[in-house]
């Protein structure tokens, strides 16, 4: 029998439902496994094991009664720390927060907490989200399981590299401009990044959204049925839909017979993708093709002025959040992140009113582009991942949207987006394939994820812990 921290969400149910697992025993060998990890990963904050075990018993005794309350009923998951989870702080990654604990769940978590899941730990992410990395100012350094000199992505950084280290099966992150969806192309995991408003989040904010990071696509939809339905606190949300998630698991190939197919390899703007990304969206490509579809190279739809619009706004709010805080507290934020915003401090109202254009300009540019297709492939990220000491892939304050060229656009047109693991650079690092749906087509878009791991080439086996 495979080892727990091995079995897939689905596979553990399976398990509680036939009473050959048990969410307790479950529980403890993921808090093991955790264990041998995290001194090499840092990818929890403030773990706690005995929540995560008094939930796990709980769960125990419904399943006992033949009473679980979902498909999610004793399954692990971990949050990422700016989602809040009642009765614990959210400190958003930053030394200067004042930490007090969150008087109830976020959206997220409450629909999570009432599937049954079991909390087995919070993940962490670098000051305020503002980097692709796992470098904070509160945490140690979050390392990728892959290679641990090397950077695991962000901001859903502890999550990516959790999820491939095999923490738990479920792991939850949020995304603005790629942060699900990077830290798991860097990981090799999925993270799927849904229609904006299909998982009521709170705060929103512009392109803002939660999603999952797994070891597979069917994961995923598992846990988006519950994370999908309604919360009254988020006024950006979907209306509720009973969608098809469970179908997701049985896609075949078939799927893409007949699909069109836009293949995007030139974002417009920001770090052009390594050979190997290249060579292997290519193969993507080739492969989708032989199924059936019909792919056609889709050009540049971006542009830099885009980039550097969005890129001004978001220096100016973070630099106004950063300036109110106290004198000691803003000297406590990550030097990186102050670098960044400095130049806000002489921004005029044209310029923010320009900047934040860029925002409604992006959208309507990716919206025309995508309009043809049924559904886009893409790298996630232009590079494998890198070092883990740096901030992002430039390690460059004053070009700190480079490597998001292919995912921030998705969040500004309110598309689900996929991050799927497809190969391997000659190095062993993860390379990842984008696919993009229309508004609102989250089962579809993973669907075609699906049916996509069935067409690529075998992957390497899962990272190890350190002997």
């Amino acid at each position: 029998m495979s080892e727990v921290h091995e079995l897939s969400a689905t596979q553990l149910v399976r398990g509680y439902r036939d009473g050959t697992l048990s969410p307790l025993e479950v529980a403890r060998a993921l808090i093991a496994h955790l264990e041998r990890w995290e001194p090499q990963l840092h990818a929890t904050w403030a773990f706690d094991a005995e929540p995560a075990l008094a939930m796990a018993r709980l769960s125990e005794a419904r399943w006992l009664r033949h009473e679980p309350l979902g498909a999610l009923d004793g399954v692990p998951v971990t949050l990422k720390e700016n989602i809040a989870t009642r009765g614990v702080a959210l400190p958003l990654g930053t030394a200067a927060t004042t930490l007090v604990p969150a008087a109830e769940d976020a959206p997220p978590a409450a629909r999570l907490r009432a599937a049954g899941a079991v909390f087995l730990a919070k993940t962490t992410m670098p000051d305020y989200g503002m980097l692709s990395s796992g470098l904070s100012s509160l945490h140690a350094l979050t390392r990728n399981p892959w290679d641990l000199s090397k950077n695991p992505g962000g901001s859903s950084a502890g999550a990516g590299a959790a999820a491939a280290a095999g923490y738990a099966p479920l792991h939850l992150g949020t995304d603005i401009g790629g942060s699900i969806r990077l830290p798991a192309a860097w990981c090799g995991v999925v993270g799927f990044k849904p229609s904006n408003g299909r998982v009521p989040i709170q705060p929103p904010y512009i392109g803002r959204v939660a999603g999952p990071l797994t070891r597979s696509v069917t994961d995923a939809a598992l846990v988006m049925a519950a994370l999908s339905q309604p919360d009254w606190r988020d006024a950006t949300s979907l209306p509720a839909q009973a969608l098809p998630w469970g179908e997701v698991e049985g896609t075949s190939v078939a799927q893409a017979r007949g699909l069109r197919i836009g293949l995007l390899l030139d974002a417009g703007w920001g770090l052009p993708p390594d050979a190997e990304i290249v060579a292997a969206l290519r193969d993507a490509a080739q492969r989708l093709q032989a199924a059936g579809a019909v792919v056609e190279p889709m050009p540049a739809f971006t542009t830099r002025e885009m980039a550097d619009g969005i890129d001004l706004f978001w220096r100016m709010r973070s630099w106004l959040d950063i300036s109110a805080l106290p004198a000691h507290r803003r000297a406590l934020v990550l030097p990186f992140i102050r670098q960044w915003v400095a130049p806000a401090e002489h921004y005029g109202a044209a310029q923010l009113f320009h900047g934040y254009s860029q925002f409604a300009a992006l959208r309507d540019a990716t919206v025309a582009a995508c309009h043809a297709f049924d559904f886009i492939v893409s790298p996630v990220a232009p590079c494998v991942a890198f070092a883990a000491e740096w901030a992002m892939p430039t390690n460059d304050p004053q070009r700190a949207m480079e490597h998001i060229a292919f995912t921030l656009p998705f969040n500004m047109s309110e598309q689900p987006a996929v991050s799927v693991p497809c190969g391997h650079s000659a190095a062993g690092l993860p390379i990842a394939l984008q696919i993009v749906g229309q508004r609102h087509d989250d089962i579809g878009t993973l669907r075609l994820a699906r049916a996509w791991e069935q067409l690529r080439a075998p992957l390497r086996a899962w990272p190890q812990p350190p002997r």
